[in-house]
């Protein structure tokens, strides 16, 4: 158990209605007392909300298991992943994943996040790098860091990028955001 000041960006709380990871964290000083206004994203089904919580509370701390497995492939809403240790298969359905999603690769290499056994999602690299499906061409002089085109990328993801990148070129993008972080290389 831990109090509402212990309470740290990106760790998970346990509450009757389910797992949740606290995104932000405002503490509310009022004149007679002090509360506690939290973002939280629930963990199985992508879905943000926030709450608002006396700063003396008790909140439920979970320690989360990973494991390093490999993304195999997907068919529909299931996407398939292996154990890199023990070759054991699990199925995760596209709507626990969210928008890690945009950024899996076949045979790509994720940590899958496990709560008593039952694996509730994907922890993701911080970037990634994708290569460009279609984007209109460049022309050369298109050096203008400010002016961007749409990319679509090998995973269906949509980003802007500058207008001197071109198809097939590799590019870095953050997970987090789904930025263009730069051209990447091989």
């Amino acid at each position: 158990m831990a109090t509402g000041n212990e309470l740290k960006k990106s760790c998970i709380i346990q509450q009757e209605n389910g797992l949740f990871q606290v995104m932000d964290i405002q503490h509310v000083k009022m004149k007679h007392t002090a509360l506690l206004r939290l973002k939280l994203k629930d963990i199985r089904d992508g879905h943000t909300m926030e709450q608002t919580f006396q700063s003396d509370e008790k909140f439920n701390l979970v320690n989360l298991e990973y494991r390093h497995m490999q993304f195999l492939y997907n068919d529909e809403n299931v996407y398939h992943f292996m154990d890199e240790k023990t070759f054991e298969q699990i199925a995760l359905n596209k709507a626990i994943l969210g928008d890690a999603v945009n950024y899996l690769l076949e045979n790509g290499s994720v940590r899958v996040m496990t709560f008593q056994e039952d694996a509730i999602g994907v922890e993701l690299p911080a970037s990634v790098n994708l290569r460009i499906a279609h984007t209109e061409p460049g022309f050369k002089g298109d050096t203008a860091a400010t002016t961007t085109k749409p990319a679509t990328l090998e995973t269906g993801l949509v980003v802007q990028v500058p207008l001197f990148i071109n198809t097939e070129d590799l590019i870095r993008v953050d997970t987090r955001s789904g930025q263009y972080l730069g051209k990447a290389t091989t």
